[in-house]
């Protein structure tokens, strides 16, 4: 076994002030909720929400969309126009008036891109302004010619080809059950619900109950078993991924739809799953299952994810009201194992956050218990914040 030493990745606080979100006080106000609060300790860190997850120009990209997506929740709750503006900052560079959108390209085929559209409901139901409306609609048009599998899962991405990740599912199944909801033909919620039928069906690993963070259809990929397509290991951000797709689309569908039930009984299910893994501290471990293995840790964002998905949950009704101590026991422990605070501006941070992980691709990602153990550690990363601003408000913390 391979000892690992956590790459941590520390960023230094960026304090720029910004025209179009207004000045920063000099200390944050430590009173607020723990939404607001990370709203504004990112607001400080990224004056400009193009700047999100540092980076260097703007581009439309998933980590955006679900960061700036808890923003608009909050924004919704406290109807605080700071909130509004730094979102517009963002959709108003790249969104054009003719509703094409800057960096995004259609024949990539990257289901990841859709996720930034689901924003764009909530941008013309409060500005009416035509233009995103026409940009979901083309975002709608890529699932059209998305490739999928035989049986009609939306590839992950064109180059990709073949494989269903956990991440997809709240990539695209959001924005298409709205869209269809909003817009269009009752009956395409079939083809939603279909791909949950297809995770529900192939991606499950029977002795832990839980779904594996990738399935090859074609079993081609040297990360997938030659006899399931599964990829080896449970990612805890990868389950809470698919946490957060089935109760945002459960949130979205009409309770009377004949499938309705079926998610919301697989939803259940599978978070009884994961509660079978949640460390006593309330959080749960980046491979999620190994908790005694060397190296294996703590982790920021998976945490966040399932958490938020099982405070919305029980808010909605989809899950029994003693659920509610899961939510937050885990809430508890990102706060107590994962939060930090900058004594002189009350700045804060979220730890222990996986940079990134995924299947395939080059350098090529095998799926070990190794691998998921070498990809960097860093504070504030997007796939964190944005699930612990949504855990924060579904629990009133």
């Amino acid at each position: 076994m391979i000892k690992r030493i956590a790459k941590v990745v520390s960023m230094a606080t960026v304090l720029l002030v910004s025209p179009l979100v207004g000045a920063q006080p000099s200390v944050l106000d430590n009173t607020k909720p723990w939404s607001e609060r990370m709203i504004e300790s990112e607001m400080v860190r990224f004056p400009e929400a193009w700047q999100i997850d540092w980076d260097e120009s703007a581009q439309w990209d998933y980590v955006h969309g679900l960061n700036l997506l808890a923003v608009s929740k909050v924004y919704l709750h406290t109807k605080n126009q700071r909130y509004l503006d730094y979102i517009l900052g963002y959709y108003d560079m790249l969104v054009n008036d003719d509703g094409t959108i800057s960096t995004y390209d259609i024949d990539k085929y990257n289901i990841d891109m859709i996720n930034p559209g689901k924003v764009l409901f909530f941008l013309y139901e409060e500005t009416g302004q035509t233009k995103y409306k026409k940009a979901a609609d083309l975002l709608r048009k890529q699932l059209d010619s998305h490739p999928r599998t035989n049986e009609g899962g939306f590839w992950h991405k064109k180059r990709y080809p073949e494989q269903m990740w956990l991440d997809g599912l709240y990539m695209g199944a959001p924005f298409y059950a709205e869209y269809i909801v909003r817009y269009g033909d009752m009956a395409e919620l079939d083809d939603v619900f279909l791909q949950f039928e297809l995770i529900e069906a192939n991606l499950y690993d029977e002795k832990t109950g839980l779904p594996r963070h990738g399935w090859d259809a074609s079993k081609a990929q040297k990360w997938a078993d030659e006899t399931t397509g599964l990829s080896a290991h449970h990612w805890s951000r990868a389950l809470g991924w698919y946490a957060m797709a089935m109760v945002d689309v459960l949130e979205i569908v009409p309770a009377k739809h004949p499938k309705s039930a079926w998610l919301r009984a697989k939803f259940q299910t599978f978070i009884d799953a994961t509660l079978a893994y949640q460390d006593n501290t309330g959080t749960w471990y980046q491979v999620t299952d190994l908790a005694e293995r060397e190296g294996n840790y703590l982790e920021a964002s998976g945490t966040s994810m399932i958490t938020y998905a099982i405070a919305k949950g029980v808010a909605l009704k989809l899950l029994p009201e003693h659920y509610r101590d899961h939510a937050e026991k885990g809430f508890a422990g990102l706060i107590d194992q994962m939060i930090s605070v900058n004594p002189s501006d009350n700045v804060i941070s979220l730890n222990q956050v996986c940079a990134v992980a995924g299947l395939g691709g080059k350098p090529y990602r095998d799926g070990s218990f190794d691998y998921y153990l070498s990809e960097p550690i860093r504070a504030n990363d997007a796939k964190g914040v944005g699930p612990f601003i949504l855990a924060a408000l579904y629990l009133g913390k």
